[in-house]
């Protein structure tokens, strides 16, 4: 065979040997992502417990960072005044001691400096010895006596000086403190809005209420977190909001927020929703009870309710099972 016969040939099975040794690579490629040997490790999403549990660490840091703030800004308040009252006292002092000085620097100039005056001069022609000793002795007590107040003066301005001092550097330091905390605790609050922002959608968190998971619908979560958002306010008849609430007032004002308009009436609002069975209830649903309808709660799942109960009691969450149960309807 001719040599360059020899060498396409050569070619020819070298290429054929590449071609299949390509086609096993993508067979064993496909076999292993079908296996998941080749896909990303997979990471479940945080559930609600293990977030709220970091939310909690968040908060064992942030309280202590909260109250040192509080305590750093209180003595800053109280030292700013100490400062402010120490101003005030300092600033006479310095008025009489300036005055006084200046009343030495008049005895000087007039005596030891330019001279004695006219009234001296005649003093010292017309006058007995004993007389120009006993003015000139007066003079001299008298330049004395400036001396010595204005002593007294700078003294206890030098002492309220000196106090002044030592507050405004320790206001310096406390206002570094607070500005430090300040930083620190804007941080740790930003943390805790991530982790609260990383919550699943159908789950509400409010502060006044329990945290409920598979909220499915927007308009009942609007709904929970608007009436978990006024417990505590007070209950009085006929009111529906924003500050004070009835049962229906209550339950009317919640929907409203998520835009579904009931009617300020228990017995109108069980006939505005879909009958839901106990078994079907879910979050955000009505609850009504008695017989006639008297009365209706906002159902948060697992037999708790927020309700605006009676006179004298506000705003709350309890139990669904104290009351005799007529019914669940669902808004919208």
């Amino acid at each position: 065979m001719p040599p360059h016969r020899h060498d396409l040939n050569a070619s020819a099975r070298s290429g054929g040997l590449r071609r299949v040794a390509h086609r096993v690579l993508i067979l064993v490629a496909a076999a292993a992502v079908g296996a998941g040997l080749l896909t990303a490790p997979a990471h479940a999403a945080p559930s609600v417990d293990e977030i709220e549990a970091q939310i909690d660490k968040k908060w064992e840091q942030l309280e202590p960072t909260i109250e040192q703030y509080n305590k750093v800004r209180a003595q800053l308040k109280v030292n700013r005044q100490k400062s402010a009252d120490l101003q005030k006292k300092i600033e006479p002092l310095a008025l009489q001691s300036e005055l006084a000085l200046n009343r030495v620097g008049d005895l000087a100039s007039r005596y030891y400096i330019s001279g004695p005056s006219h009234d001296i001069g005649a003093l010292l022609v017309s006058a007995k010895p004993d007389t120009l000793t006993e003015q000139l002795t007066i003079l001299d007590r008298l330049a004395s006596q400036e001396r010595k107040e204005v002593e007294g003066v700078l003294a206890v301005r030098a002492k309220y000086d000196g106090e002044k001092q030592k507050l405004d550097a320790l206001i310096v330091t406390q206002t570094k403190q607070q500005n430090d905390l300040a930083a620190k605790k804007k941080q740790i609050d930003g943390e805790i809005k991530k982790l609260e922002a990383s919550m699943p959608k159908t789950t509400v968190v409010t502060a006044a209420c329990p945290t409920i998971n598979g909220v499915v619908s927007a308009a009942a979560r609007t709904a929970i977190k608007t009436a978990c958002g006024k417990v505590g306010k007070p209950y009085v008849w006929g009111a529906t909001g924003p500050n004070s609430f009835d049962c229906s007032g209550l339950t009317q004002y919640a929907y409203k927020a998520a835009g579904i308009y009931l009617t300020h009436h228990t017995g109108d609002q069980w006939n505005e929703g879909k009958a839901i069975s106990r078994g079907d209830a879910r979050p955000g649903d009505l609850v009504f009870f008695f017989s006639g309808l008297s009365h209706v709660g906002l159902y948060l799942g697992n037999n708790q309710m927020v309700h605006a109960p009676r006179a004298g009691k506000p705003v709350q969450v309890s139990s669904i099972t104290t009351m005799p149960i007529a019914g669940f309807r669902r808004p919208g």
